[in-house]
């Protein structure tokens, strides 16, 4: 590079800031979206707020495993480094072509995210960055490198450094500096370091074969075996505490023949294929699951209709509850728990509020059932995507040692949507109709997130990418592990080409050794897609909906009743008979095909929602595609008939009919002396009993009551009573700021520019303000006046000072307009648009120079 060329080169992030141009600064700010919350006032600033260590840290829990390295091996580079000097770091004496292909991606990318700063022969690590991953004692580097030479000795005595050269056959010098810089010169040429270890006892050369890849700090004592003295003698050990020595950094690369890292991965491990199947039958299955999913929120919901289980005091539901849930579902409690936090993620339940707070539907969800069946389930689908509470971590312990519970408090995990549509994205990445094994899942994803979490199944990360391959099975997104045709559209993915036709209509299932191939990325993947807008997202579940409704199965207007008083649904049903049909009898099975059960019970619970026995006749005769047996009707009939012979209403409560004889036989059975009853007229009993007791007291005795009102009216019991108040759907708490959008970018970097040009752009000194001295300037009210009508005739651009009405004061660049009434119009560069202030507010006006007006 040239004299010319390195006088212009950077000397600080904020300058190398400077030097970026729109699109870049919006990389930037779009990457590390915490750098514009606020807006900064300036590239100083913004420089400032990219090197805080909260904001590093972040920074670097987004890189991928191979840019991290590049970072570290930055980190135990000289400062500043050369290109050449990091990529052989990386690639070592072999010079790994992968590595050479991958690095100038990963370089690129630090420079985006101002990690990494200036010119290629003079790279720098930002401040906190080199701080976080150089070696040091108390946080090793993950290349296990030590400290430097010069790093090692400096607390060491000149003599004994001058000892050391002439052990390792070194002229001695006059100076610690110079002996060191020698000591390293040797350390660093491969030829002589090579005679020099050619010489080395093997005993020696095994003491260094165990530091080289770290930890490369050992013990010795007081007295070391000949072995040790030898290395400590030519300075291949150095002491850096008592009984403690430790391997230089410059003997330990030489060793590892150039490499920082032990492995380095330059190329992200493929996600492998498990089996593959027909797309259609992807399809199908996942448009099956998908159906039962719904069928599954609906069988929750109704069994939380009267009001469901009681809220916790801390929150959440009890375990208890938890698992009647799961009986009433027929799942395991994980599944239910999933369910149930699925329901109100999507706003279709929530606790009532009431003095006895319990759960239950939300009128979102009487909505929720009025939408076509594939509207239904892009809103469970895309309420899943986005959500941030996790039922996996159900029945673990947060940081306080309480046990979480579903719909309680601590199930927010901020990454579970990015790491939902990460992995439903690595399966669009296969072939149509392909599965993903888990573990190269989890393995991809710790690769592209390496600071995230160690390689283990209990890493968040990993816990969640297992998770979202269940619960995307369950909700019907994938079938058979493979990702539907409606699960991409869902994710905004593009269909890749169509499977190719087989001869048969049979299945295709790999095995162990059918191996699909496997697409190796030469350079890093692209970076994720960002978040999309509402109605990017609304288009994206619409055009799933489109692609799902086809599959599902269309509701059926009719059941067929067998003599056995069963009834068989062939299929889902139409909502009206439906919820008409769950009243009148009991589910005994369920499949691709319902099994209803008439029981007295049943016919009883119609009876009690209003339904006369003509009506449930009439309604069985519309409804069956087969002859209503004859012992159907007659279940009807004989129900009917002593349906609401007894009437129970509240005093107590009491039981009035107009047949003694009933009454009698009532009061003679032994089961009814808990109900303490006493005669209190021919036709009337009393009880100590609430009304609610009784009623099911005598029909656990097989009488058949119907309650009655305080006019002796029977009360009509309805399903679907319980509604909570309009409730609103728990918000995701984001990860860190959300990435703004264009608008943002644009007037942030408008803003931030305009600030800039304010604080740097030299101007025309003045007897009042000789120099800026980041302060602002001021002259008096008549110079201030003239300055501006001058500028108003010339055109010239302006830097003043000014003071808002709330006193806060700030540095502006103006071009003025017009200046009249005491007020000057100007265009203001730093809010890029014409603005007007008050001449009493301006505490003073300074010209630019020439050179930058």
């Amino acid at each position: 590079m040239s004299s010319d060329e390195k006088q212009v080169a950077p000397r600080s992030l904020a300058e190398a800031l400077r030097a970026k141009d729109d699109g870049s600064l919006a990389a930037l700010l779009r990457a590390r979206p915490d750098l514009i919350t606020p807006v900064p006032t300036d590239l100083t600033q913004l420089a400032t707020r990219a090197g805080t260590r909260a904001s590093v840290i972040r920074a670097l829990e987004r890189l991928d495993r191979f840019t991290l390295q590049t970072a570290e091996a930055l980190a135990v580079a000289p400062e500043p480094a050369d290109r050449e000097t990091l990529l052989a770091l990386l690639a070592g004496d072999e010079n790994d072509p992968a590595v050479v292909g991958a690095f100038p991606h990963a370089l690129a990318a630090l420079r985006e995210q101002a990690l990494v700063w200036g010119p290629d022969d003079r790279l720098r690590l930002v401040r906190t960055a080199r701080e976080l991953l150089a070696p040091s004692p108390q946080h090793p580097s993950p290349t296990g490198l030590g400290p430097t030479v010069a790093e090692a000795t400096s607390g060491m005595s000149p003599g004994r450094i001058q000892e050391i050269l002439t052990a390792a056959g070194l002229p001695t010098t006059h100076d610690a500096v110079s002996a060191v810089a020698s000591l390293t010169g040797l350390f660093t040429d491969r030829a002589r370091m090579a005679e020099l270890l050619a010489a080395a006892p093997p005993d020696s050369l095994d003491v260094l074969s165990r530091l080289v890849w770290g930890p490369p700090y050992g013990q010795v004592t007081a007295e070391p075996a000949a072995r040790l003295r030898w290395l400590l003698d030519r300075g291949l050990l150095l002491p850096t505490a008592p009984g403690t020595v430790v391997l230089p950094r410059e003997v330990a690369l030489h060793l590892r023949a150039g490499r920082a890292h032990r492995s380095t991965e330059p190329l992200p491990p493929a996600v492998e294929p498990a089996a593959t199947h027909r797309p259609q039958v992807v399809d199908t299955t996942a448009a099956g699951q998908a159906y039962t999913s719904l069928a599954t929120i609906e069988e929750l919901l109704k069994d939380w209709d009267e009001g469901g289980p009681t809220v916790l005091r801390a929150g959440g539901l009890s375990v208890r509850d938890l698992k009647r849930t799961a009986v009433a579902l027929d799942v395991p409690e994980p599944v239910a728990a999933f369910w149930v936090e699925l329901a109100y993620a999507a706003g279709l339940l929530a606790s009532d509020g009431e003095a006895d707070e319990r759960y239950a539907a939300t009128p979102a969800y009487d909505e929720w059932l009025e939408l076509p069946a594939a509207g239904r389930w892009t809103r469970l689908a895309t309420a899943w995507l986005s959500a941030t509470r996790t039922a996996g971590v159900i029945g673990g312990r947060d940081t306080k040692e309480r046990t979480l519970a579903a719909l309680g408090p601590g199930l927010d995990r901020s990454a579970a949507p990015e790491v939902r549509h990460r992995v439903l994205t690595l399966l669009a990445a296969l072939p149509e109709g392909a599965s993903a094994s888990p573990d190269s899942v989890v393995a991809r994803l710790h690769w592209e997130r390496a600071l995230r979490g160690a390689a283990s199944s209990d890493d968040l990360r990993a816990r969640l990418a297992r998770w979202t391959l269940s619960e995307a099975e369950s909700l019907g997104i994938t079938g058979r592990g493979a990702l539907s045709a409606h699960g991409r559209a869902l994710i905004g993915a593009e269909s890749s080409a169509p499977a190719p036709k087989t001869d048969s209509g049979a299945e295709q299932a790999s095995g162990p050794g059918d191996k699909l191939p496997v697409h190796h990325h030469r350079h890093h993947p692209a970076p994720p897609p960002q978040p999309r807008s509402p109605a990017e997202l609304a288009s994206a579940a619409a055009r799933a909906g489109k692609l799902l409704a086809p599959l599902l199965p269309e509701p059926l207007d009719h059941v067929l009743l067998q003599a056995d008083l069963t009834a068989v649904a062939p299929g889902p049903l139409q909502r009206p008979l439906a919820d008409t049909l769950d009243v009148l009898a009991d589910v005994e099975s369920k499949g691709g095909a319902t099994v209803y059960r008439f029981t007295p019970g049943s016919v009883r619970r119609a009876l009690d929602a209003g339904r006369s026995a003509s009506d449930l006749h009439a309604f069985l005769s519309e409804h069956s595609r087969t002859p209503v047996p004859q012992p159907l009707t007659y279940l009807i009939d004989d129900v009917a008939r002593r349906h609401g012979h007894l009437r129970i209403g509240s005093a107590s409560a009491y039981v009035r009919c107009d047949d003694d004889a009933l009454l009698n036989e009532i009061i003679a059975d032994k089961r009814s002396q808990g109900l303490r009853l006493r005669r209190l007229a021919p036709t009337v009993l009393a009880a100590q009993a609430d009304p609610a007791t009784l009623l099911e007291g005598l029909r656990s005795m097989g009488f058949a009551p119907a309650a009655e009102s305080a006019e002796g009216d029977v009360l009509i019991t309805r399903a679907h009573a319980h509604r909570t108040p309009p409730r609103t759907a728990p918000e995701p708490v984001p990860d860190g700021p959300p990435s703004p959008d264009t608008t943002l970018l644009g007037a942030a970097i408008r803003a931030i520019r305009a600030g800039d040009l304010a604080s740097t752009t030299p101007h025309k000194p003045t007897a009042a303000a000789p120099g800026r001295n980041g302060t602002l300037p001021r002259t008096t009210s008549a110079e201030t006046l003239a300055t501006m009508q001058a500028a108003v005739l010339t055109g010239d651009t302006l830097w003043i000072g000014y003071v808002n009405a709330e006193g806060s004061a700030s540095q502006r660049v103006i071009a003025p307009i017009k200046v009249e009434g005491g007020f000057v119009t100007a265009y203001d560069h730093n809010a890029d648009e014409v603005r007007t202030y008050p001449l009493h507010r301006v505490t003073g006006v300074a010209e630019l120079a020439d050179e930058q007006a």
